[in-house]
């Protein structure tokens, strides 16, 4: 686990690295000496230009982790329409067979609906495994049908259901590199020591605007890229309304 995966605590930790920063820039000043006014607008370039590159940054990440959140509600609308749709096709079955697939899809569909919804990594880890042997015999009862053209319709729904499944997987585990996450954090410290340093005196309120900016920003990114433990999340509203759908059958 990262700190990026706790949104509430990369708020409250980047506000604190930041004020820090700031107040070590105002510490440095204290020592070395004040800048002297000759050098205040060459000062001026450098620290408009790295508040200029944290700023696109900040908005490149927060573009990731938009996208990112994006194609995971498309896969799970996807999810949800492949099940629906091998649903249906289990029509195209022997009675016997068709049940026997509708029940584990059923089953499934439960899955897929705690995958989304739980929290606890014990939980997730149950909900894995028994996804995987649902998986095993959904592929096994669509093999077992007849070799027809309806059967084999059938059999790449199921495929489908399955594909879904990873490609949702996937989704979840892309996340902002690790990388960007460094980058980000260091420019904004080099930032913040720069503005403690420019200043003409010690001002705590001037020092917190900027670390306050960039915390809420840094609190926004992860919290959208988190897809488990931020407040925004995706939830599963297609999948939740098959399962209604099917139970009303």
């Amino acid at each position: 686990m990262y700190l990026k995966d706790f949104p509430l605590l990369t708020l409250v930790v980047s506000l604190g690295a930041l004020w820090l920063a700031a107040e070590l820039g105002d510490t440095l000043r204290k020592r070395v000496g004040p800048l002297k006014d000759e050098d205040r607008g060459d000062f001026g370039i450098v620290l408009g230009a790295t508040l200029t590159l944290l700023g696109l940054l900040i908005g490149f990440s927060f573009s990731m982790a938009v996208s990112r959140y994006d194609q995971r509600k498309n896969y799970e609308e996807a999810e949800a329409n492949a099940i629906g749709t091998e649903y249906v096709r289990a029509d195209l079955l022997l009675a016997r067979d068709a049940a026997e697939v509708r029940e584990l899809l059923k089953k499934y569909l439960d899955q897929r609906l705690l995958f989304y919804t739980t929290r606890d990594p014990r939980q997730l880890a149950k909900v894995n495994v028994d996804t995987a042997e649902l998986q095993s015999n959904l592929w096994s009862a669509a093999r077992a049908a007849q070799p027809t053209p309806t059967g084999a319709l059938a059999l790449s729904g199921m495929n489908d259901v399955l594909n879904s499944q990873g490609y949702t997987q996937a989704a979840w585990w892309n996340r902002i590199p690790r990388s960007a996450w460094v980058l980000m954090v260091a420019i904004a410290l080099g930032c913040n020591v720069l503005i403690g340093y420019g200043a003409r005196r010690t001002d705590q309120r001037i020092f917190l605007i900027v670390p306050i900016a960039v915390s809420i920003s840094f609190f926004l990114i992860a919290d959208i890229d988190s897809p488990r433990r931020g407040t925004i999340h995706v939830a599963p509203q297609n999948l939740l309304s098959l399962s209604q759908s099917l139970s009303a059958q």
